[in-house]
């Protein structure tokens, strides 16, 4: 049982290693033609996100605001900082047969979405039946 979770690329949802920040809420879609990952990314523009292809085949998603502007830390007087900073690291092994080099990303009203395409399936192969003779 343990060699079936261990071996399924779902293994880094669970297992990913801590980095000191939160994870974002993620949705994994699969169609026929690639797997669609959208991530939460909430007040995070495209140069605050970095996503890589890491070790061949483990799709690595960070984010974090860049620092506040010169009139907030200069002069202003911070009363209350209850929300934090946007900041969070994702990893995820990507299954067998994906296009690794066609993968594209995209931020849109605080959606992370990466489009991996898929490669075509391998054909399964025919079965043949195999001719049987005697010497009698």
């Amino acid at each position: 049982m343990a060699e079936l979770f261990f071996g399924s690329p779902f293994r880094r949802l669970v297992y990913a290693p801590p980095y000191g920040s939160a994870t974002a809420a993620m949705d994994w879609l699969e169609t026929p033609a690639s797997h669609i990952l959208r991530i939460n990314v909430p007040g995070l523009g495209k140069d605050d996100v970095k996503v890589q292809v890491e070790d061949g085949n483990v799709l690595s998603v960070r984010g974090a605001a860049k620092e506040k502007g010169k009139e907030e830390n200069e002069e202003a007087v911070w009363h209350v900082a209850e929300r934090g900073k946007p900041e969070f690291a994702r990893e995820v092994a990507l299954p067998e047969h994906v296009k690794v080099e066609q993968i594209k990303a995209s931020v849109e009203n605080g959606v992370l979405t990466v489009l991996v395409p898929k490669e075509p399936a391998p054909a399964r192969p025919r079965t043949r039946p195999i001719a049987v003779s005697s010497k009698l």
